[in-house]
């Protein structure tokens, strides 16, 4: 990025639960968030749209809202993939013949990521499509399992690459573009969150030594592995926050809003550590028709455990598929809109063993007074801002042009001037002449200049109309005369 140029990125994160819009301004090196916030989401599923229509609403609020906010016009934005439904696979490139003594380089290296992209046989072109993928390890011909940092800069005659290949559903890429242009904003580009979000909240010691991050979102819930500071491992499951949410909306038979609401208010997980709340006892008034309910919060932490235990052990049987669970020496971080339950790293660690924490993103960047933005619904947000600002050439704005009232005015009068000139070979003919004065006593000479000049008069002040009614009157007068 070029120094002491300012640029404004937009990341958009269609979540199930939420949706969110991140404004980073960045001039130069210095990068501060100057807008953020989230609002509930319509129309998303596990990340995805389903639903053009009901998504455009929220999604046009928020970019309005932000338009408005920064004084900017969003043109552009970044935006993640969906997580869900996403499946890994493998594939090789190879290069051959490059010349004993030819220096592999960083761009060999993305030419031969494209190509196991790119010749991937997907089971199905017409429905799926590759979000992403990441180099596993090299060789040289003579030296294997090397990482892309050590092959780089040595000469070699033989290159070859395996890379994990992540391919998810088309559509859903189709519904984010046409989203996207309802609401007049073109997908700058798309990014596969699960390494994008794992470089905001994780550490180079968590990767490098092996850790398991669990994305705990509102419609699904994914575990992306690292070791050797290299992504090893993807998988996600249809179930999070919302799973959550309905299931104490049918225990306690009551709105799926009202069960949200208690949820984020009273909700925890593991009722044997939640010491005086447990004694708590919620009050739910009925609406006339339905009798009011008594309700403990330790049955609703029951609920919620109950429904936090299914999905983890999902998780960790992931974990357990990917054959790195003996090598996670830093263990599990959970981040996401759940991660904030109470108790929750408690009740991982007591089902994996492993040591566990909250993942926050990474202070990067300055982002005095913006609220949400150290949470840990914000990381997906932080992590697309983060790798939107390593592309060179990324803007997502336009400055809005304001005309004060003078320019205005005369910008007005120029219209006004340009619709009402007669052109040269329509002069001195019926170009002239107006049906509204046509009648015996009052018709003018049609190349009166007067007349043209009533003509001009009139059409610069029609919304200014009864103010200088008495006037044209009196103009009208001077010509029938």
């Amino acid at each position: 990025m070029s120094e002491h140029t300012e640029k404004n990125i937009a990341a958009i994160d269609l979540g199930t639960s939420k949706m969110s819009l991140t404004v980073a301004r960045a001039n130069g090196k210095d990068v501060e968030i100057v807008y953020y916030r989230e609002i509930p989401s319509d129309g998303v599923r596990y990340s995805g749209v389903w639903n053009v229509v009901k998504a455009q609403e929220p999604l046009k609020r928020l970019i309005q809202d932000a338009e408005e906010s920064l004084d900017i016009k969003i043109t552009q934005a970044v935006i993640g993939m969906p997580k869900y439904p996403v499946r890994q696979e493998t594939n090789s490139g190879k290069v051959m013949d490059r010349g004993e003594d030819t220096e592999i380089t960083a761009e060999d290296i993305d030419c031969l990521k494209r190509f196991a992209q790119e010749t991937y046989p997907l089971n199905d072109p017409q429905k799926e499509a590759i979000y992403g993928a990441v180099a596993q390890s090299f060789s040289d011909g003579e030296y294997f399992q090397l990482i892309e940092n050590d092959i780089v800069g040595m000469t070699s005659d033989t290159l070859e690459g395996h890379f994990k290949i992540f391919i998810g559903r088309k559509k859903d890429l189709t519904n984010a573009d046409n989203l996207l242009t309802r609401v007049g904003v073109s997908a700058r580009k798309k990014y596969f969150t699960a390494e994008t979000t794992a470089k905001a909240v994780l550490s180079e010691t968590e990767m490098e030594n092996g850790v398991a991050l669990i994305d705990f979102g509102g419609g699904s819930t994914s575990v992306t592995i690292y070791q050797d500071s290299i992504m090893r491992h993807y998988a996600s499951i249809p179930f999070g926050g919302k799973s959550i949410t309905h299931d104490i909306k049918s225990e306690l038979e009551i709105t799926e809003r009202l069960a949200e609401n208690i949820k984020l208010a009273f909700g925890a997980c593991m009722p044997d550590k939640l010491q005086s709340l447990s004694e708590k006892v919620l009050h739910i008034r009925g609406n006339g028709a339905e009798q009011d309910k008594q309700v403990a919060v330790k049955y609703i932490s029951e609920v919620i455990t109950a429904r936090v235990e299914e999905i983890l052990q999902a998780i960790l049987y992931e974990i357990s598929e990917s054959g790195l669970a003996e090598h996670l020496r830093s263990g599990i971080v959970v981040t996401g809109g759940c991660a904030q339950l109470p108790n929750l790293g408690l009740l991982i660690g007591e089902m994996s063993g492993y040591k566990v924490r909250t993942g926050y993103p990474t202070q990067k960047f300055s982002s005095q007074g913006i609220d949400g933005i150290h949470d840990t619904t914000a990381t997906t947000a932080i992590g697309l801002i983060q790798a939107a600002l390593e592309e060179e050439a990324m803007n997502c704005t336009s400055a809005v042009v304001h005309h004060t009232e003078v320019e205005a005015e005369e910008e007005t009068e120029a219209a006004v001037a340009e619709e009402t000139v007669i052109p040269e070979e329509n002069q001195n003919k019926d170009a002239y002449y107006d049906p509204e004065f046509d009648d015996d006593d009052t018709k003018p000479a049609k190349s009166n200049p007067l007349f043209k000049k009533l003509k001009i008069f009139w059409g610069s002040a029609v919304t200014k109309l009864e103010e200088f009614s008495d006037k044209a009157d009196d103009l009208i007068d001077d010509i029938a005369r």
